[in-house]
């Protein structure tokens, strides 16, 4: 949906609100079909990003991979997943945060060094990455693509003469940022969480196979049973020997992402000892205790929005209702060069049901609010649908500030509330009321205390230090 809107004072670029970062799987289960199964730990982590899909197999002296751009089903099938043969695998999703959405780009990254042949998915972002590459390119280190992730290639092969555990655990030392991984040999499957733990990463058992997995979703999905997340800093090798565990650098603090739980997880995942849907509801909960709006019922933007809707709709005893219809087999943004087919694209994912909203007072729940352009086209469709008045409420506080830790958001100059009070957003998006829930509201909903929680995209206050303006940039690797 990009684009521009020249509303109020200055235009308000277009997008999707967020952009999803990726997701990593692995699996090390001898005798079984690791490929198949890797398959539908991508298909269950699909939400995490649609750019590209890659599995990569290890059986004996030898790593085999496939890779592709789209979505898993549309660069999987019979034939190439039969010929991914091994005892062990990992796979990756990608949303591109760092780099351009290439095939080059395309993850697991398969490289041969001194101890043989390592395979690699990476989940998050380095904000060192610059640093890094110059010191490494100087030392005579060549890239072949644009991601940070490479980077943590080189670092592996620097370290070449250690174990790849110890050789890991060196590298922790020189990376920061923000990153979950999973790393294979011909032999081991290994996840790695930074000292911070501000991506995802667990472990699961499958019989006596073993699983790691952004989401505990994947888990689900394969019938394995959920054993624990990993720690920060902490490295699980996996092997013929059985599960063990390495403790690396841990910060003096945690820093869970706080939008995983408000946005970008599955609702049946459970991240950090959290239950994705319980906190989504709890969010809707607070929100109805903060503010109450007279209205006939209460409808969600689908899907993220949902619990948080049907948490409102239960402290305001307002019925709620599915307003809204989405259209599942609309995957990727379409490209849409004039305003009209912009438009139409939101229609095309989303629709409204007229008989059940017309002549009513909705309440309409999102989950955030970051350009303000898709509840602009959603507040239209509903008046377009005969709604008489439109309250949109929004379950997370104002995004003053852009994220450097693996989510492709704006520049802070293309986030609206960092620009405009929030009568110029009501008028922008044409809300009768506009309210958004409070960070008190936000942390009270989470078991853990807010020191425990990322949420610099509300606060401006990172927890890791973030790189340059020029160095910040999604295409800053490219040249």
């Amino acid at each position: 949906m990009a684009g521009e809107h020249t509303g109020f004072n200055g235009p308000v670029r277009g997008g999707t609100p967020w952009h999803e970062e990726c997701g990593i799987f692995g699996i090390y289960a001898p005798g079984r079909d690791v490929a198949r199964l890797t398959y539908y730990g991508l298909f269950a982590l699909q939400h995490r990003g649609q750019e590209s899909a890659g599995i990569a197999v290890a059986g004996g002296r030898h790593i085999a991979v496939h890779k592709g751009m789209g979505l898993v089903a549309e660069v999987f099938n019979e034939d190439n997943l039969r010929i991914l043969k091994g005892d062990l695998a990992i796979g990756h999703v990608r949303y591109s945060t760092t780099g351009a959405s290439s095939l080059v780009n395309a993850q697991p990254l398969v490289f041969r060094y001194l101890r043989g042949m390592v395979a690699i998915a990476h989940n998050g972002n380095l904000t060192n990455a610059h640093e890094l590459r110059r010191e490494l390119g100087a030392g005579g280190s060549i890239f072949q693509s644009s991601t940070d992730s490479e980077i943590i290639v080189n670092l592996i092969a620097r370290h070449s003469r250690e174990p790849i555990a110890a050789a890991l655990r060196r590298c922790q030392e020189e990376l920061r940022g923000a990153y979950s991984l999973v790393v294979m040999t011909e032999e081991q499957l290994i996840g790695v969480r930074d000292p911070h733990g501000v991506r995802p990463l667990c472990l699961g058992k499958l019989g006596e196979a073993w699983v790691l997995a952004s989401e505990s979703c994947a888990l689900d999905t394969l019938g394995a049973d959920f054993i624990r997340d990993l720690e920060p800093g902490e490295i699980v090798i996996i092997d013929g020997r059985g599960v063990r565990s390495l403790q690396g650098p841990r910060a003096s603090h945690r820093a869970h992402c706080i939008f995983e739980y408000v946005y970008f997880a599955r609702p049946d995942s459970t991240l950090d000892g959290e239950t994705v849907n319980l906190v989504r509801r709890e969010l809707g909960r607070n929100l109805a205790r903060e503010y109450r709006v007279a209205a006939d019922a209460v409808i969600p933007v689908p899907d993220s929005g949902i619990a948080a809707a049907a948490g409102y709709a239960e402290v305001a005893g307002l019925p709620f209702v599915e307003g809204l219809m989405k259209n599942r087999y609309v995957g990727r943004t379409f490209i849409q060069p004039t305003q009209e087919m912009r438009d139409l694209g939101v229609r095309l994912k989303l629709n409204p049901i007229k008989p059940i909203l017309k002549d009513k007072r909705v309440i309409i729940i999102d989950d955030s609010l970051v350009r303000g352009t898709t509840s602009r086209r959603i507040v239209a469709m509903l008046r377009q649908a005969g709604v008489r008045e439109v309250h949109l409420l929004v379950a997370s506080p104002p995004v003053f500030h852009p994220c450097y830790y693996g989510i492709d958001t704006s520049a802070r100059g293309e986030l609206i509330a960092a620009q405009y009070t929030l009568e110029d957003i009501r008028r922008h998006v044409d809300a009768d009321s506009l309210h958004y829930l409070s960070l008190e509201g936000l942390f009270s909903s989470v078991k853990r205390g807010a020191e425990e929680f990322c949420a610099a995209c509300f606060t401006g206050r990172y927890p890791i230090p973030i790189p340059s303006p020029e160095e910040a940039t999604k295409y800053s690797l490219e040249g």
